[in-house]
């Protein structure tokens, strides 16, 4: 088990990447709820932020690649925007014990 932050750690609407050996995440708040994936663009496998826990687009709406501008949604990971389109980010699983976001595997 891998803890990752406490919940609170994330506001509301923003986003927050994360480092774990050779391991890269990011992790998105959304309605109170949190969406946990890979840091791997589809397309080309490139990290997607390109500032330090920058994964949203300008209205925090969507995820955003920096490299190419593709757009996933926030819920699910599926891409809707740019080449990789009809492509889907890799979901982390978690759970969460007295506020602590935890993974179990990557």
């Amino acid at each position: 088990m891998i803890k990752l932050c406490h919940i609170d750690d994330i506001p509301e609407d923003s986003s927050k990447g994360f480092e774990y050996n050779d391991h890269s995440l990011f992790a998105v708040k959304k309605d109170g709820q949190l969406f946990i994936y890979k840091n791997s663009c589809p397309h080309l496998g490139v990290e997607l932020n390109w500032q330090e826990d920058q994964f949203l687009d300008i209205d925090n709406t969507l995820i955003q690649c920096s490299t190419h501008g593709a757009l996933f949604i926030i819920e699910d990971g599926q891409c809707v925007a740019g080449p990789c389109l009809g492509e889907q980010l890799q979901t982390i699983s978690y759970t969460i014990e007295d506020g602590m976001v935890t993974v179990s595997s990557l």
